[in-house]
């Protein structure tokens, strides 16, 4: 199937899409600090360049967009009906690096949380999603997953 918009209208499309500082991570950030958090955005000396570092709790953030990291379940995962087998094979690479971030991140010694976007796109979503990270930084827990519809946590 081909291409709706040529190559050049492609092209400034996808230049468009942004990796930090993205609409999610600026209302998750704003969030945070409104309750006292402080970070380090996108730092470089961490692998994979988590979009929140906090630490002072040896915790990492990440702020994933379901569409691009492939939110399992989710009703914004979908696959483009153009040129399929592209698409895949971009989303299974984005999700092997994540999985692999995230290991070192933990042999490393990082607790990390992954918030999907999902999770702050409602107001009232967005508050529960907030004090639920605000407790898990404070705690001891190693792990942390928060979407819309699924909450996983472990020690």
């Amino acid at each position: 199937m081909a291409d709706i918009v040529d190559k050049q209208t492609r092209s400034r499309m996808m230049a468009g899409i942004k990796g930090k500082d993205t609409k999610p991570e600026l209302v998750l950030r704003r969030a945070l600090h409104a309750r006292g958090f402080r970070y380090r955005l996108h730092s470089k000396n961490v692998p994979g360049r988590p979009d929140l570092v906090f630490p002072k709790h040896n915790a990492i953030v990440f702020v994933h967009g379901c569409f691009w990291h492939r939110h399992e379940g989710c009703r914004y995962t979908t696959t483009p009906s153009t040129r399929p087998e592209f698409w895949q094979a971009k989303f299974d690479a984005n999700v092997t690096r994540d999985g692999a971030v995230q290991g070192q991140l933990s042999e490393a010694g990082w607790r990390v949380a992954t918030v999907w976007e999902c999770s702050l796109r409602k107001t009232d979503q967005l508050a529960a999603t907030v004090e639920l990270l605000a407790a898990w930084l404070r705690s001891n827990g190693r792990q942390l997953e928060v979407g819309e519809m699924d909450i996983k946590q472990s020690e």
